[in-house]
């Protein structure tokens, strides 16, 4: 979730990215470049807790391979309307200036939006309203609400596979985002502390994908990005997808439903910048509106407009 001044596609910074072997529908995608085609398979839901974890345990994810080990999950399987485990997530709260984006919305720990909807999801809910403390917000008509969490003092990890099952909404001016950031953030500050996108898709690129880091010297447009497009016009918000990093000591690479599609190694950041991925990062899941990338929405743009999480779940090398 960046912290921008612009994202002007021309600005990006062009990488020097290792080649590997990619299935043909796949190629690496920096943001100057025009991204390539992913056909992403949705698995189908299944009603009734038991038999979803059984099934996603075993079969729904590539990382019930014997190489990684499960370090921490939450698979959003609570009664409609129960909140986020308090035990393993925290809200922010607020609207801007304090998230740097330009953003409309206001965050809040309600239900309203951000609850459990009864079928093994986790609700991310923005809606069209005005609660007290929202007057005289610096962006937008100050009407807008909408969820954030973070594993902040809960959770964190350095090093693993990170990986979301989510179905994004569609809409002009959202901005769903699944990212981490180093749990340094308070002594060392953004963007040295580290930032790593792992999914966030923007309404009026409904097709494309994109993932992205940030540090000290490669932060905001010029974090090194990669992107991936769904073939044939599809949208992300069609069907659940899972988001994916496999982050090691020396880079970072990112998946779509198990499919690599980007990478970035130590070699490929500014030279004499530092590498800010060598510490611990806690999690974070939110729905923005608004901002410098998405812009606002419009009178085409359906509230309340839902971000679901299937699952979250993190591993280790075994």
């Amino acid at each position: 979730m960046r912290r921008t001044t612009g994202r002007a596609a021309a600005a990006a910074l062009a990488l020097a990215l290792s080649t590997f072997a990619l299935p043909s529908a796949l190629a690496l995608t920096p943001r100057t470049e025009s991204s390539a085609a992913v056909d992403g398979t949705s698995a189908t839901r299944r009603a009734g807790t038991e038999s979803r974890d059984a099934e996603r345990t075993t079969a729904g994810s590539a990382t019930a391979a014997a190489d990684w080990e499960l370090t921490w999950r939450d698979e959003f399987n609570q009664a409609r309307g129960t909140k986020p485990d308090p035990a393993k997530w925290v809200h922010d709260r607020g609207g801007e200036p304090q998230w740097g984006n330009e953003e409309w919305q206001y965050y809040t720990d309600r239900k309203e939006n951000v609850s459990q909807d009864g079928n093994g999801n986790l609700a991310i809910s923005a809606r069209r309203e005005r609660l007290p403390g929202m007057e005289n917000c610096p962006y937008g008509p100050c009407d807008v609400t909408s969820g954030r969490i973070t594993t902040l003092g809960k959770f964190e990890q350095e090093y693993g596979r990170f990986e979301a099952k989510i179905k994004v909404p569609a809409g002009q001016g959202l901005w769903p985002a699944f990212w981490m950031m180093g749990n340094d953030i308070d002594s060392t500050g953004w963007p040295g502390n580290g930032e790593i996108d792992v999914m966030e898709i923007v309404g009026n690129e409904p097709s494309t994908l994109y993932g992205t880091i940030h540090g000290e010297g490669y932060s905001g447009e010029n974090g090194p990005s990669g992107s991936v497009q769904r073939p044939g016009g599809g949208k992300f918000a069609d069907a659940f997808h899972l988001f994916s990093v496999d982050w090691a000591p020396d880079e970072i690479v990112w998946r779509l439903d198990g499919v690599q599609y980007f990478k970035v190694t130590k070699d490929d950041i500014p030279a004499g910048s530092r590498w800010a991925f060598d510490h611990p990062f806690y999690l974070l899941l939110n729905l923005a509106v608004g901002g410098i990338w998405p812009g606002p929405p419009d009178s085409s743009t359906q509230f309340p407009a839902t971000l679901l999480v299937d699952y979250v779940r993190v591993y280790t090398k075994a």
